[in-house]
């Protein structure tokens, strides 16, 4: 009974060796399409963090114009007004109404 055991060990043995080149080529096969498969994915991923991080700084842009939107457009509604266009003009040109003087004051040095 042990040379058939041994034979039977011999068949299988030679029936591996014939598909030993098979089974590696089909194992260097999947190796190589998992490393594909990784590359992508890692690729992707990449892909993903680039785009987010250019999603935060086009929506902080974008926050950026429409607060300065909004300050033109109430500039807009207070200089449809002309009593604040009057004081503007004179806080910021220094205008005068008739009869009025102005006096420029030396800045302090100490602050």
């Amino acid at each position: 009974m042990s040379t058939s055991k041994k034979v039977e060990k011999k068949k299988k043995t030679k029936k591996r060796r014939r598909q030993t080149p098979f089974f590696r080529f089909l194992c260097f096969l999947l190796i190589g399409a998992s490393v594909f498969l990784l590359y992508k994915v890692v690729q992707e991923v990449y892909t993903t963090i680039s785009l987010r991080q250019q999603l935060a700084e086009v929506q902080a842009k974008y926050q950026e114009v429409q607060d300065e939107n909004s300050y033109l457009t109430s500039e807009q509604e207070k200089l449809q007004d002309p009593e604040y266009v009057q004081s503007y003009a004179r806080g910021n040109y220094m205008l005068t109404k008739d009869g009025e003087q102005v006096f420029y004051l030396p800045e302090d040095e100490n602050k």
